[in-house]
């Protein structure tokens, strides 16, 4: 990584943690040279199921560090076997 580059990385990470995440999004956005409109397609009905599965009450949603700290849990558990 250049030094220009370093020095927008260290103003990022002094971004308030959803500033970052936008910022992040829009990054990863820009890489996409395509688009495959059979998966768009896929991911708008899929965002659209979990919404309506939020809106139901069918499912609890968890804080982030929450899931983090489960994912991260599961993935030493296994990698321990």
């Amino acid at each position: 990584m250049n030094r220009d580059a370093e020095k927008l990385l260290a103003e990022a990470l002094r971004l308030a943690p959803e500033a970052r995440a936008a910022l992040a999004g829009q990054l990863i956005e820009s890489l996409d040279q395509e688009v495959d409109e059979d998966a768009e397609a896929a991911w708008s009905a899929e965002i659209a199921k979990r919404l309506k599965e939020i809106d139901s009450g069918q499912v609890r949603l968890v804080p982030w560090a929450q899931a983090r700290r489960q994912i991260l849990s599961r993935r030493n558990a296994s990698d321990q076997s």
